[in-house]
């Protein structure tokens, strides 16, 4: 039977690295506002099940696992999936949406479930919680007043050198920081095509393992860091580049 009360989304943050090893969500958070979500929604909508049966393990031990109710959502699910996927929430249901890591919606397929859930009624709860894109852009001493999230970069070569020269231009044209990620294991191949292709006095953020012990992050110039080695092979990681 279905109820006259709509359910609500829950947009739950995941960060890198186990809860209790990071500074990053603030202690309040974890238990008063994501533990206590949890212990209300047994619907999830994720990118990742394990990841997110992981997460939900590590901030509330009681939760009963076999309770959880979990949809997939990646790049393999089919576009007709998606109303079913949000029906427990026009039963009256809630729902936790979760991306494998960071918040849901930011470079995440949750973006279409959101979208969905405007378009049917239903009331969209963000919570507080790590984003690579911000953490990275706070770090880097770049421009925060006027940035772009470009996402990936295009695989074809010809294709990247044209997307990264004319992102070079967009950041001393119009005075902003331009964002961009990599599949990780491509990491240290990108490396080495930034340093051949942009030029030597642009600005380059470097920021992997944001959120975890091994967190690196380092802004140089394009020439300074073709004098420095760094490893970035299967660590995900935010690239940042201004040109001034």
């Amino acid at each position: 039977m279905k109820s006259n009360t709509l359910g609500k989304l829950y947009l739950i943050p995941i960060t890198l690295s186990n809860p209790g090893e990071t500074t990053v969500v603030p202690e309040d958070v974890l238990p008063q506002t994501i533990k206590r979500t949890i212990d209300f929604v047994d619907y999830y909508i994720v990118e990742n099940e394990k990841t997110a049966r992981k997460f939900i393990k590590s901030i509330h031990p009681e939760k009963k696992q076999p309770e959880l109710k979990i949809s997939v959502l990646n790049k393999h699910t089919e576009i007709t999936e998606h109303n079913e996927f949000i029906q427990p929430l026009l039963n009256g249901k809630n729902i936790g949406l979760m991306s494998e890591s960071g918040c849901p919606g930011i470079a995440d397929p949750g973006a279409v479930i959101v979208k969905l859930a405007h378009e049917k009624g239903i009331q969209v709860v963000p919570l507080v919680g790590p984003s690579s894109i911000i953490l990275a852009l706070m770090a880097s001493g770049m421009n925060g007043q006027s940035f772009a999230f470009n996402g990936y970069l295009p695989i074809d070569k010809n294709d990247k050198k044209q997307a990264l020269k004319n992102f070079e231009r967009l950041s001393q044209d119009k005075n902003q920081s331009q964002l961009f990620i990599e599949t990780p294991y491509r990491n240290n191949k990108l490396m080495e095509d930034l340093l051949q292709i942009l030029q030597p006095n642009t600005y380059l953020c470097v920021a992997c393992d944001i959120t975890l012990p091994t967190e690196f992050i380092k802004t140089k110039t394009v020439n300074e860091w073709k004098k420095e080695k760094a490893d970035l092979h299967n660590r995900p990681c935010i690239f940042i580049i201004h040109k001034m």
